[in-house]
């Protein structure tokens, strides 16, 4: 009698976790699992700068520890190839798949938190025209913060660091037949523009957004972009491109749209090299060898194009400006969700 007794008590469990419990005013609810970013009460913000901390030991510590055992300082002709695989492999092991377990600890629906619905056509060609003349604008930057009268010893350390940063970029970038200048393309702008997407405009600033509205997130983000790339000479433009990349994806909804023009820009790097072009070549020519009054032309043409651009952008966009709440919720609505 009594394992008829237990065993009808187990019977009228189970028939009562098939059914919704009834909440006060009678509206049905269900528990859901609560993420591990939740469940352990860390910080939107503070699990963020866990996430770069966790990426930056993995990627840039052990990564370029990896990378300067096998290849030394800098590569050379002999090992590029392998120099640019063990780039690529390093992004997707130590970035991506760290970043996809850092997403699922944050929320059970990774597809919604990190926006990766299908873009419209048309922001995705406002974005790419938008990002070309951003690069012409940051080119012509670059080239006036080559002016700047820095004391002799500092510009002497400069142009050292700034040899061995350009120098480094040409050995990655350069190619000399079709079939090479696919492989760098892969390696220097497919590999990149989705890890580190998914990383800053996906985990990061999404993370943000949780505590702070999306513009805002999105510069906080940018910055963050900037420095962790390591090139003093080109912080600012860095930082520049990535609030815009993070103001893209907040707009439209998708982050396959900062995607994509953080693709082009880098594709457009590598033809550059490819076709011998100067790292300073604007649309005009040159920035090197143009006066001041022509680099401000420059400036402002291109400026003129990216500031259309952008508030085209935000026009058709308009209905997108206000992204959904990440995917996870706060522990106090975790508990139920209403069935309408």
């Amino acid at each position: 009698m009594r394992v008829h007794q237990k065993s009808i008590k187990i019977t009228l469990m189970q028939e009562e976790n098939k059914h919704p419990v009834m909440s006060e005013n009678q509206e049905p609810y269900f528990f859901k699992p609560v993420p591990l970013v939740e469940r352990l009460g860390i910080h939107p913000i503070l699990f963020a700068f866990i996430s770069l901390g966790i990426i930056f030991v993995l990627y840039q510590i052990i990564g370029g520890v990896l990378s300067l055992l096998l290849f030394g300082m800098k590569p050379t002709q002999e090992n590029l190839t392998g120099y640019r695989l063990i780039t690529g492999i390093g992004q997707i092991v130590f970035i991506f798949i760290p970043t996809m377990f850092l997403v699922r600890a944050a929320t059970f629906e990774p597809k919604i938190f990190l926006r990766l619905s299908k873009p419209s056509i048309k922001p995705v060609l406002v974005s790419v025209i938008a990002v070309i003349s951003l690069e012409q604008v940051l080119q012509v930057f670059l080239a006036f913060q080559e002016k700047i009268p820095f004391p002799r010893e500092v510009r002497q350390l400069m142009e050292q660091f700034k040899e061995m940063f350009d120098e480094l970029y040409k050995y990655l970038l350069s190619s000399s037949t079709t079939l090479e200048l696919i492989f760098v393309v892969i390696i220097i702008a497919v590999i990149p523009s989705l890890t580190e997407e998914l990383l800053f405009r996906g985990l990061i600033q999404r993370s943000f957004e949780r505590t702070t509205n999306p513009m805002r997130a999105a510069v906080v983000t940018g910055i963050i972009f900037g420095a962790y790339h390591f090139n003093p000479f080109s912080f600012i433009p860095l930082i520049a491109i990535g609030i815009f990349l993070g103001i893209l994806t907040a707009r439209t909804g998708s982050i396959w749209t900062s995607v994509i023009a953080h693709f082009v820009n880098n594709f457009l790097a590598c033809l550059a090299v490819y076709f011998h072009l100067d790292d300073d070549y604007v649309g005009f020519g040159e920035a090197g060898s143009m006066s001041n009054g022509m680099l401000l032309f420059v400036f402002w043409f291109f400026g003129l194009i990216f500031i259309i651009s952008v508030l085209y952008l935000f026009k058709i966009t308009a209905a997108k400006s206000t992204p959904a709440k990440p995917a996870t919720t706060s522990p106090s609505d975790n508990s139920r969700s209403i069935d309408e």
